[in-house]
C-alpha cells in the first residue's frame, strides 16, 4: 500500500477510502457475504469517519478496534454477517440495534433499512455517535436512544430484525419479545467462549433457534453509564 494511504491519518485514509473499501467488499466476499444489499450498504459507509484518527489506517482492516470505554468497532465480517443473517429472504425495514458504540453498524443497517433504532448504555459513546451519524446527516434517519439495551425499545416495537452487538449468556426475553412474527434477532451469546445464535420468532410465544459460528464479542450489561 502506497505511504500516502496511511499517513498523516485520517486525512489521506479518507481520499483512498472508496478503494480501500472496495477491497474491504471483495475480503467479505471470500468470506462467504453474498447479499449485494449488505455489500452496497457496507461499500456507501465511511468506517474511517467513526474510528480514532491514529487508527484511521487500519480502518478497513476486518478487524475490531477499540472505540474507549472498554469497546470496540466490530469487525466488518462480523457486521455484514450479522446484517445478512437477519435478512436472508426478507426485507427487513424497521430494526433495532443494542450497543451503538461508536455509530458504525447503525450507519450501515440505515444505508438498508428505512428505519434504525439504536441504544447506547454509555452516555460518552451515545454523544460519539450521534456526532459522527449527524456529521453523516444520517440523525433524521437513525433513532439514538441512551439507555439500557437490555429492555429494548417496546414502545416502537414490533421490529423486523434486532441485533445485538455485545454477548451476554442468554439473549433478553423481553427482546425476544419485541419482534415481529417472522422476523429475526441475531446476538452472540457465552462469556469465554461465544457463539453467533439467530433466533426467528414464529408465532406469539414460540421462537426457533440457529447456533452459528464462534465469534468474540464485548459483554452485554444492564443499566446505563453516564
Amino acid at each position: 500500500m502506497p505511504a500516502s494511504d496511511t499517513s498523516r491519518g485520517g486525512q489521506n485514509i479518507g481520499l483512498n477510502s472508496e478503494r480501500l473499501r472496495g477491497l474491504m467488499i471483495e475480503r467479505l466476499r471470500q468470506k462467504g457475504i453474498t447479499d449485494e444489499r449488505v455489500l452496497d450498504a457496507m461499500r456507501a459507509v465511511p468506517r474511517h469517519v467513526f474510528i480514532d484518527q491514529g487508527l484511521a489506517s487500519r480502518a478497513y482492516d476486518d478487524a475490531a478496534l477499540p472505540i474507549g470505554f472498554s469497546q470496540t468497532i466490530s469487525q466488518p465480517w462480523a457486521v455484514s454477517r450479522m446484517l445478512a443473517a437477519v435478512a436472508e429472504n426478507r426485507n427487513p425495514q424497521k430494526v433495532l440495534e443494542i450497543g451503538t458504540g461508536c455509530g458504525y453498524q447503525a450507519a450501515v443497517m440505515a444505508a438498508m433499512c428505512r428505519e434504525v433504532y439504536t441504544i447506547e448504555r454509555i452516555k460518552a459513546l451515545y454523544e460519539m455517535a450521534r456526532s459522527t451519524l449527524r456529521e453523516l446527516k444520517l440523525v433524521s434517519r437513525v433513532r439514538l436512544v441512551h439507555g439500557d439495551g437490555m429492555l429494548g425499545m417496546p414502545s416502537v416495537a414490533p421490529f423486523d430484525a434486532i441485533i445485538i452487538a455485545a454477548a451476554g449468556l442468554q439473549i433478553p426475553t423481553a427482546l425476544l419479545h419485541q419482534l415481529d412474527i417472522g422476523a429475526r434477532l441475531i446476538a452472540p451469546e457465552g462469556s469465554n467462549q461465544q457463539k453467533l445464535v439467530l433466533i426467528e420468532r414464529t408465532g406469539p410465544n414460540s421462537w426457533d433457534r440457529k447456533e452459528l459460528e464462534p465469534v468474540r464479542f464485548v459483554p452485554l450489561r444492564s443499566g446505563i453509564q453516564l
